[in-house]
């Protein structure tokens, strides 16, 4: 297991294949596991670098005091350990929050951005009253004690989820720890990066399930297309808001193609 420690805190990813590296961000609740369906089948022509950030999977603990941009820093550090240059880098939901913040700070450790079913923070992404109405139903979930703790998000799929995304899911979800939630809770809700997107100048894959109900195609990843300047959307129909593992097979697809045309000097 390939790791990176960053003031203290270790960061631990997988690595498989060869070629141009292509970096995948999980979202909440989630870690590397989340990409099983992306790393086995896209090794075959990319460095697929999957990392569990600083409160996931394999990685330390976060600070009290930890802010997005930390998180970017310690993303920075994967893609620097990694030491094959720029990244095509891939981050799902809160995942693609923090990749933005790492173009904002790492603009070049970036080759291109792909925005799967995301936010610019939620802030910058959704209507007041449904950030609060967020905040208070994971308020509630970390109110309970730690031996009752059982992280879930509703509308994750579009339709009945497959057995073996369950599975994971329920697996991750149990090794999510309330901290880690707590913090990132309190930056999402806070987070606008609006005023980045328009000094974008990569190649961008706004990704989207058609039936995201967490994060809405015309709500969220439409304004998304017309503030980003070199924005494409494809938009995956008859999926959710985890479109790479509800529909692996077109998520893998679209993303292989993109990243392909854009992997040449």
């Amino acid at each position: 297991m390939p790791a990176v420690r960053v003031d203290g805190i270790e960061v631990a990813y997988d690595r498989v294949g060869q070629g141009p590296p292509l970096v995948l961000a999980h979202g909440a609740t989630t870690d590397a596991r989340l990409f099983r369906p992306q790393v086995e089948d896209l090794a075959d022509e990319f460095t697929v670098v999957a990392w569990d950030e600083p409160g996931a999977g394999r990685s330390s603990d976060v600070p009290p005091s930890f802010v997005l941009a930390d998180y970017a820093r310690c993303l920075a550090a994967v893609i620097e350990d990694v030491g094959l240059g720029p990244a095509h880098v891939l981050g799902l939901s809160w995942g693609g929050t923090v990749v933005l913040e790492l173009y904002r700070h790492h603009p070049e450790l970036v080759r291109t951005l792909l925005l799967v079913d995301t936010y610019a923070g939620w802030k910058g992404s959704l209507p007041a009253a449904t950030v609060r109405q967020r905040v208070e139903g994971a308020e509630r979930m970390l109110a309970v004690p730690d031996e009752e703790f059982a992280p879930t998000v509703p509308g994750l799929f579009a339709g009945r989820p497959p057995a073996e995304a369950v599975r994971l899911l329920s697996v991750m979800s149990a090794d999510t720890r309330p901290r880690s939630m707590r913090t990132q809770l309190a930056i999402m809700a806070e987070t606008d990066q609006r005023d980045l997107l328009p000094e974008i100048t990569v190649p961008t894959l706004l990704l989207w399930g058609e039936l995201d109900a967490r994060s809405p195609v015309d709500l969220v990843a439409r304004p998304l297309l017309e503030a980003i300047p070199e924005a494409t959307l494809v938009v995956l129909p008859g999926t959710g808001h985890l479109s790479n593992i509800e529909a692996p097979e077109p998520f893998n697809r679209t993303v292989r193609e993109f990243c392909r045309a854009r992997s040449r000097a």
